[in-house]
């Protein structure tokens, strides 16, 4: 692994918490202790906004000795790096404790008495505003979102980190981070675009198993495809994630479509772009731009031209890898570009990097 380029590796594997509590300490609550909230508080831990930001409060359905256990013990990302304790109803997570409830509506939990200043919505179930505005009226301040709205109108932004982060001025109270495959590729797109333009792109996901999926077939979906065992079958799957990218480039606005296939792995997804290039160009000045890229961007764009598998990226806090030895161009203008990412952990990453921006820019 190109370790000079991958300087997100060298992000520290522990977590933070022996730092400081500042008086200024943003108060973060979470919904929804699945996959990506389990991952943003690890993530948050790994982080070096941890001094500026603690979780306070999770509110999550199930019962508080599987929240706790599942804190311990990750099938992907190992055991966590720290004690984690029941204490009462609450639970003691690196000699922090964090409030827990166990509601399924937004309007079940009285966010306000419990003082916070920004809820992670890590459910992944609301996506339309006037589902969202539930969490406003019940006293949350404002949220960010793990999932991206259903329409562009229903959150106040969307923000890829990175690439768009300036637009929040602080008064927002409904912001997503748009999903794991809008974080990977949109830098990139920019930058083929801004280059060499973009005449059409199609985009290939392949994405790990996700838990809308069965371990064996069973009646589990009203998507067809997805009644079958996740560990037996690649699985085509519909995907939003034109649209997603639509949003944040629309200059690209019915030039892009893509495709997705859920394959039977744990962790990390990789995209394959083939895009067709109004200006000619070679494989050389292709890499050499997708080089600058991570070399400016290295916390959340790698590079790599070694021969990897998907397993070498889990636990990578990157949005996307770029993998320069499978770059390719059939003639002068039509390309394809292949990135690996971890999908939870580097999208965890953004929202731990959005949070904290976002928080700087609070009235």
């Amino acid at each position: 692994m190109d370790h000079g380029k991958l300087r997100g590796h060298q992000l520290p594997l522990r977590p933070l918490f022996d730092l400081p509590r500042l008086p200024m300490t943003l108060r973060i609550a979470i919904n929804g202790y699945g996959r990506i909230g389990r991952c943003f508080l690890r993530a948050l831990g790994e982080s070096p906004h941890h001094h500026a930001m603690a979780v306070v409060a999770i509110n999550e359905p199930a019962d508080l000795e599987s929240m706790a256990y599942l804190t311990r013990f990750d099938s992907t990302h190992g055991r966590f790096p720290g004690p984690v304790e029941l204490e009462g109803r609450a639970l003691r997570i690196a000699g922090r404790t964090i409030a827990v409830s166990h509601a399924s509506r937004p309007d079940e939990v009285d966010w306000g008495q419990l003082g916070i200043d920004l809820l992670i919505e890590a459910s992944g179930r609301y996506t339309r505003r006037q589902e969202l505005e539930t969490f406003l009226s019940a006293g949350c301040p404002r949220l960010l979102l793990s999932q991206p709205g259903q329409s562009a109108d229903d959150v106040d932004s969307t923000v890829v980190f990175g690439f768009n982060e300036s637009i929040l001025e602080g008064g927002e109270h409904i912001v997503s981070a748009a999903s794991c495959t809008t974080n990977a590729i949109v830098p990139l797109l920019a930058a083929v675009d801004g280059h060499f333009g973009i005449e059409r792109a199609f985009l290939t996901t392949l994405h790990s198993v996700m838990n809308d999926q069965p371990l064996i077939d069973g009646y589990h979906h009203p998507d067809l495809r997805r009644t079958r065992s996740a560990m037996q079958s690649m699985i085509p799957v519909s995907t939003g994630l034109a649209r997603g990218i639509e949003r944040l480039l629309p200059e690209l606005a019915g030039r892009i479509d893509a495709k997705a296939i859920r394959i039977p792995v744990a962790n990390v997804s990789a995209i394959e772009l083939v895009t067709s290039l109004a200006r000619p160009a070679d494989r050389e000045t292709i890499n050499a731009l997708l080089q600058d890229l991570a070399a400016g961007s290295a916390d959340r764009i790698g590079w790599t031209q070694e021969p990897h598998a998907s397993i070498d990226f889990v636990h990578s806090p990157q949005s996307a890898i770029i993998d320069g030895s499978q770059t390719r161009l059939l003639g002068e203008q039509l390309l394809k570009i292949f990135v690996w990412f971890d999908n939870e952990w580097g999208f965890a990453n953004r929202m731990v990097d959005i949070a904290a921006y976002w928080g700087r820019r609070l009235p």
